[in-house]
């Protein structure tokens, strides 16, 4: 079993997606060797920052030899009710997962030269640096966290399995990867999906100049698992809305704190957009997907006010409001950004 969850909130997007795949890399020649089948469980959430996304491109995006005939994945609660509640958008589904299925185990050709590795690598070591900087090394970030998300309503939440961390504590490290990401979903930060990548390409192409972006626009082009890793990063920076994000500041009592933690927040947003952009020569987010980007933007106008309906019964709430109406109109509202953001838990 592949686990998507625990090692995003352990090393950011990047170096999640890249360590897995070069752990099923070695374990298809570990099998090969041995000659014993194998078949991978691909432990994926709803959202990109556990795994997820759409699952035929993700297929076609595993290493050479890692798909053989057969599959195993997980699917959520939410993802399972918009992919297969109705019957012919469930048959629609597992027909993409039956072909992509096919087409994996039916193409066996190298993904990527040595460069394509070499880089990634490079990529994946300079973004987890910048993520782990900011989430495990920065002085006052756990209380950043806990004051400018939802975190604590979510927990009290009757939703999933377990708690919300596995120990009595507040520490990042004990936070379950469900609320972690769901959490930074609800202020429209979308951090956990794709801090780093901005810092890391930003290194990658001061150390090897022009020739480092078009190795880039390469990669892009040409591997699969680069391709679907920006796929989405992109549909998840369509969702982010920064300004939305900026009011939850507001919930923080050390202002001066949450100012300097939301401009590296902003600062990396914009790098990650423009490294984004320059790689894949788009101007606009989804510009391959107009469908999706429509659907997005046509979600706006209701999410918003939903944003700020949140953030004035959260001040209510953190301030005394034992009202019962209001913990319920929190939960509400949680309830119904996660619906029109989707795969956002």
């Amino acid at each position: 079993m592949l686990g998507y969850s625990d090692s995003n909130k352990d090393g950011g997007y990047v170096t999640s997606n890249w360590e897995l795949y070069k752990a099923e890399t070695a374990l298809v020649e570990i099998f090969r060797a041995a000659g014993v089948r194998l078949r991978f469980f691909h432990g994926r959430g709803g959202t990109v920052g556990r795994g997820g996304g759409p699952s035929y491109d993700a297929i076609l995006a595993q290493p050479p030899g890692s798909v053989q005939g057969e599959l195993r994945l997980t699917e959520q609660g939410e993802v399972i009710a918009s992919k297969y509640a109705n019957r012919d958008i469930g048959r629609r589904n597992l027909e993409a997962l039956f072909a992509a299925t096919v087409r994996a185990t039916l193409d066996a050709s190298p993904h990527g030269d040595r460069d394509f590795l070499a880089a990634m690598e490079e990529l994946s070591g300079d973004a987890m640096r910048a993520y782990r900087n900011l989430v495990y090394e920065t002085p006052g970030f756990v209380e950043y966290f806990r004051a400018t998300t939802p975190i604590g309503e979510i927990a009290e939440l009757n939703i999933g399995s377990r708690p919300a961390s596995r120990k009595k504590s507040d520490r990042i490290e004990d936070l379950r990867a469900i609320p972690w990401v769901f959490s930074w979903a609800q202020c429209r930060v979308m951090l956990p999906g794709w801090y780093g990548f901005g810092a890391a390409v930003s290194a990658f192409v001061q150390r090897r100049g022009p020739a480092g972006r078009e190795i880039l626009a390469r990669m892009w082009r040409e591997w699969p698992f680069f391709r679907a890793m920006l796929s989405n990063l992109d549909m998840l920076l369509a969702k982010a809305d920064l300004s939305v994000a900026a009011r939850y500041k507001e919930l923080a009592t050390d202002s001066a704190l949450a100012d300097a933690i939301f401009a590296r927040i902003g600062s990396e947003f914009d790098a990650t957009v423009k490294a984004l952009f320059d790689i894949t020569g788009a101007s606009t987010f989804l510009a391959s997907n107009p469908a999706l980007a429509r659907s997005i933007r046509n979600r706006f106008p209701y999410l918003d006010p939903l944003n700020h309906l949140q953030l004035e019964l959260l001040k209510r709430h953190r301030a005394g409001d034992a009202e019962e109406r209001v913990k319920r109109g929190i939960h509400l509202s949680i309830n119904g950004l996660a619906a029109g953001l989707r795969n956002s838990g």
